[in-house]
């Protein structure tokens, strides 16, 4: 049964759909679907039923039915933005769609229909502060956090409760981690079995990995580790983050050096331990895992292709594979399993 990769494309105004072979790594494209308003970023609902778009050339989020037996998208919704989303999630039950805005300096909750449908005006809409980069809620739906990038940003990472039976969002104590370091978090992850949230650090090009205390919900860092060679001294930063579901690997491209830095992660503490890099295409800004681990897919924004690379299961090494043409500035990779 083959797996399903979502690719939006911002300036063709559009998602490209395409077939995965489990075994080989094989992508087959099988369908365009229009995405006006230059999609950007994208999420997949927990019951794997709907896509949740962010766009950015006409601010807006709209929604659509995923083809449960093709993995053909519909839309269902849509619903204009004051501001262009940098980041889409849904909370853990599907309920909601949480939205990070850099320039627009907010968080917010939308609500999900009865019918996944995205629509109607925010349950919140929260002033945080420019640098705004993502949103999440953590395992157990009941904390959120908003990474903020250094620079125009406060280098911060704001901490939130959440409730998850009305998406009203309240400010947690303390309300914000605040590294030392001129580290700038973009983007996060959690670990699949342990207490801890990885951010990849734009500015200072790095991971850091922080523990959560579930029984306040605030973070606390324990390390920071760089994601470049030493020597490297031109242009860089770091975009997206992903651990594996074997909790054993984690992965962080960088846009500048053009690759996608490696690091194995100890299942008992969370520490990492850098394994190397490997050459991308050009910008690497958005990067997947399949389901099964076994295959990474890393689109290059300026290439405008997708590399792809098998995983050694021991090492969690990548070794090259294909290279596939995309469309102009594919701006973000979703991957699910579907039932057929």
């Amino acid at each position: 049964m083959p797996y399903y990769m979502y690719v939006a494309l911002q300036e063709d105004d559009k998602i490209s759909v395409f077939t995965i072979d489990p075994q080989t790594g094989k992508l087959t494209p099988q369908v365009e679907v229009p995405a006006p308003g230059g999609p950007f970023t994208m999420a997949i609902s927990p019951d794997k039923k709907f896509l949740y778009v962010g766009c950015r050339d006409n601010p807006q989020l709209s929604s659509f039915q995923i083809n449960q037996v093709n993995g053909g998208l519909t839309q269902n919704g849509t619903v204009p933005l004051d501001a262009w989303p940098v980041w889409v999630s849904t909370d853990r039950n599907g309920k909601f769609v949480l939205s990070a805005y850099y320039q627009g300096a907010h968080a917010a909750v939308h609500p999900i229909g009865d019918d996944g449908s995205v629509g109607g005006p925010p349950i919140e809409w929260l002033e945080t502060a420019t640098g705004a980069h993502a949103m999440q809620t953590d395992p157990t739906n009941t904390y959120a956090f908003v990474p903020h990038i250094a620079g125009n940003g406060p280098n911060a990472i704001f901490q939130f409760k959440f409730d998850e039976n009305t998406g009203r969002l309240t400010p947690n104590s303390p309300a914000r981690v605040e590294p030392e370091e001129f580290l700038g978090p973009r983007h996060f992850c959690f670990h699949p079995s342990l207490d801890i949230l990885y951010f990849s650090n734009e500015q200072d090009c790095s991971v850091s990995g922080y523990r959560l205390d579930t029984a306040t919900g605030t973070l606390s860092l324990f390390q920071t580790i760089t994601t470049l060679p030493e020597g490297y001294t031109e242009r860089n930063t770091c975009s997206q983050i992903q651990v594996s579901a074997s909790g054993r690997f984690l992965y962080a491209p960088n846009r500048g050096h053009n690759s996608i830095a490696c690091f194995s992660v100890d299942t008992s503490t969370g520490q990492l331990t850098a394994t190397g890099r490997v050459a991308s295409e050009a910008i690497p800004n958005a990067l997947s895992l399949d389901p099964q681990d076994k295959f990474l897919f890393s689109a290059g924004q300026e290439s405008g292709r997708m590399a792809s690379f098998s995983v050694n299961p021991d090492s969690g090494e990548l070794t090259p594979l294909e290279t596939y043409p995309l469309g102009n500035r594919p701006a973000w990779v979703s991957i699910t399993d579907l039932p057929g």
